[in-house]
């Protein structure tokens, strides 16, 4: 009976658990939405500014918690999510083609880390781009950060590269990968629930934050990507860039999937630019972000590195192509050989000039 009683107060705990680590996960993303509960008003009201330290306090970006604290809704702490990350990264790029270009490296890193320091990301970021046409940018737990030669060839100047760079650098700075697999652990541990009866709860979810990280986790909630677009469009507008470029570039993806479907990567296509995802976007831009005199929007560089890129991956399409894909210039073979013993092929399969013989009269 003491027995049941243990395993009776172990499954309420485990559900309130979930329950509890739910409503903080979903409460996270609308948290972005309740940050701005001017959201819903026209594009002509004024800004509003905060100074709480809150999600919404754009001063505060770099010195608020924004989803990476420990606790029920995370179980990961940064080094365990670096550790992570390494190990993943370390996959991806076994079977990846990474451009190595000095130049285009360098540009796109720059990029990269200018967004980092004006962000909420408590760890440093390792960038590499991947030699690949999808559209595409993803980052794992810990920073460690791939962007696809395509996006960068898809966007049509700097500030639409940084604003899908600073959506996932928000992913990073959110934790919520690991606040993902928190929350998928806490399903498990609701559905397994006698693995406490004999090492005590503690010991079972120790075990459990231990697993490795699928990468179906980097698929996000609706929840968490809408908390990604508020973050991201914090990050551009701190590092100065235009906020609007990420919205355009929403507008643009749409149209390309509306006109030639499955042409962009597997991760857009989970969460489809929708017309609530761009205007409500829009509206946090006009409602949360004071304008300023003038924003960074393209640099001569971007169009340089874009050029650049361009050659590089028609060059590679040239020379990666098969031996059969090439045209070949065959001899004839002739079955039959000389009198020295020679094949044919030696001399018949060489043009030769004859003399006309003149005709007599």
């Amino acid at each position: 009976m003491p027995r049941r009683a243990a395993i009776l107060i172990v499954l309420g705990s485990v559900l309130l658990f979930t329950t509890i680590a739910l409503a903080q996960d979903n409460s996270a993303p609308s948290s972005a939405a309740s940050a701005t509960p001017d959201s819903a008003a026209p594009a002509s009201k004024p800004v509003k500014m905060h100074h709480d330290g809150s999600i919404r306090d754009i001063d505060a970006v770099g010195n608020r918690n924004v989803g990476c604290g420990r606790g029920i809704g995370n179980w990961y702490s940064l080094e365990k999510q670096i550790a992570m990350g390494r190990s993943y990264a370390q996959q991806v790029e076994l079977s990846s083609k990474l451009i190595t270009d000095p130049v285009i490296t360098e540009y796109v890193n720059r990029v990269g880390q200018n967004l980092v320091r004006n962000s909420d990301a408590q760890v440093p970021f390792t960038i590499k781009i991947v030699d690949t046409d999808d559209i595409n940018a993803f980052a794992l737990p810990g920073g460690f950060f791939y962007v696809d030669s395509g996006l960068i060839l898809a966007a049509d100047n700097e500030a639409e590269l940084a604003g899908v760079m600073a959506h996932e650098i928000a992913h990073v700075a959110a934790c919520h990968a690991a606040r993902e697999m928190s929350r998928g652990q806490l399903m498990n541990l609701a559905s397994i629930p006698l693995i406490f009866v004999g090492g005590g709860i503690g010991y079972a979810i120790q075990n459990m934050a231990g697993l490795a990280m699928p990468m179906g986790f980097l698929k996000f909630t609706r929840s968490f990507e809408s908390e990604a677009d508020y973050l991201g469009i914090q990050y551009m507008y701190k590092a100065g860039y235009d906020p609007q470029a990420l919205t355009a570039f929403f507008e643009k993806v749409k149209v390309m999937e509306k006109h030639k479907p499955g042409s962009l990567a597997k991760a857009f296509d989970t969460h489809p630019q929708t017309p609530d995802r761009i205007e409500k976007t829009q509206q946090e831009i006009n409602t949360l972000l004071p304008p300023l005199a003038e924003y960074k929007v393209d640099t001569s560089e971007f169009e340089d590195v874009k050029v650049r890129l361009s050659e590089l991956e028609n060059r590679h399409k040239v020379l990666g192509g098969s031996d059969a894909d090439r045209p070949t210039l065959r001899r004839a073979s002739h079955p039959n050989s000389g009198d020295d013993g020679k094949n044919s092929d030696d001399q018949d399969d060489h043009p030769t000039l004859k003399r006309r013989t003149p005709s007599s009269n």
